[in-house]
Parts: C-alpha cells; sequence; structure tokens
C-alpha cells in the first residue's frame, strides 16, 4: 500500500471544481479529508452536514456521497472510517458511518451504517460476511 500512496499531498479542493483527480465537493467546508485517501475520478461529494474521509480510504470512480438528500429531507454527517474501500458507483446517503476496514461492493446504495471489518453490497447494501483478521 505504501507504493500507491507513495509521494501523495492533500489535492487542492475548490467549490464545486473538479480537483486534479477529477472528483467534486459541494460545501467543501464540510468536508474532513484523511492522510493518504484515494478518491476515484467523477465522484461527487455533498458535505453541507458533514463528511469525514478518515486515513487510508479508498473510493472508486464515480460514486456519490450526501449529507443532504432533497428527495427525502433527510440530512447527517456521513462518516468513512480508516481503511474502508467503497466500490466504484456506489452512494452513501445522509447519516451513514462506514466501519474500519469494510468493504462495500460496486453499485451499491448505503442507507444504514455498515459496521467495522465486513463486505456488504446490494441495493440497500446488506453485510454479506465479516472479514477474517
Amino acid at each position: 500500500m505504501e507504493d500507491r500512496f507513495k509521494g501523495w499531498q492533500y489535492p487542492e479542493i475548490l467549490e464545486s471544481k473538479p480537483t486534479k483527480y477529477n472528483w467534486i465537493v459541494q460545501n467543501k467546508d464540510g468536508l474532513n479529508l484523511g492522510y493518504k485517501t484515494d478518491i476515484g475520478a467523477f465522484t461527487y461529494i455533498n458535505a453541507k452536514y458533514e463528511v469525514i474521509i478518515e486515513d487510508f480510504v479508498q473510493i472508486g470512480s464515480h460514486c456519490s456521497i450526501y449529507s443532504i438528500s432533497t428527495i427525502d429531507n433527510k440530512n447527517g454527517k456521513v462518516h468513512l472510517k480508516q481503511n474502508c474501500k467503497i466500490g466504484s458507483h456506489s452512494t452513501i446517503m445522509p447519516g451513514v458511518t462506514i466501519g474500519e476496514n469494510s468493504i462495500i461492493g460496486a453499485h451499491s446504495l448505503v442507507l444504514k451504517d455498515i459496521s467495522d471489518n465486513v463486505v456488504a453490497f446490494g441495493i440497500p447494501a446488506k453485510v454479506i460476511r465479516k472479514i477474517d483478521e
């Protein structure tokens, strides 16, 4: 993993403008970005009610992370804990926490908290198995 992040630097994040890696943040003041994170191209983050992305988190391309939903009027902090991985094209809804070391499969819709050290996927995402240490 260290080679993957060799020379890693915090990206410049401008309001509603693509980073050099082609992901976008709205309400950037609500984003708390950890160390050595990897966020895929075309990912959208709305941090109006806070999004915390801890160290070593990986987020695939084309993901959406919402701390607010105008469809159902929900809002709440999204927390992606250390070393979790979010598969491409997944959507994380308001108020959700993804646990440490957990993996969310591609194309998942996460509506509820996911505990530490598990694999979850689907629409809606459900825990499929624990990750053995």
